[in-house]
């Protein structure tokens, strides 16, 4: 992601209302104002995504970042959502959502590296 000003402020923007969503100060927020939340949240994450989709491969160098950003962005969210798993398995009350996500980013990963082993 290149050093956009407005690149920056969604990020940002995105973080800190995804950290509000989860209610950190336990504030009471009524259900109108989580759904308002929520549909700001799923737009900046559209906003945010065509960041990522439009990204544009100059050198050599770049496409390194760009692999190696990714590479770590798949190891920390595979790891925080098997973190998730281990933690809730203790309780016996693992979230569905936690395994299907890990199912999803595993086969994902999977299934592009071998299409773009042959195609590519």
């Amino acid at each position: 992601m290149k050093n956009n000003l407005i690149e920056t402020i969604v990020t940002l923007c995105l973080v800190a209302l995804a950290i509000l969503l989860l209610n950190p100060f336990h504030f009471w927020m009524p259900d109108m104002i989580v759904i308002c939340m929520l549909a700001v949240t799923l737009g900046l994450f559209g906003v945010f995504s065509s960041f990522i989709l439009r990204e544009k491969v100059e050198d050599e160098r770049d496409g390194l970042h760009r692999t190696l950003a990714g590479r770590n962005a798949f190891l920390v969210g595979s790891g925080v959502l098997t973190l998730g798993i281990v933690v809730q398995g203790y309780t016996h009350t693992v979230d569905p959502w936690l395994v299907i996500a890990l199912i999803a980013m595993i086969l994902v990963k999977i299934g592009t590296r071998i299409w773009s082993d042959k195609y590519l």
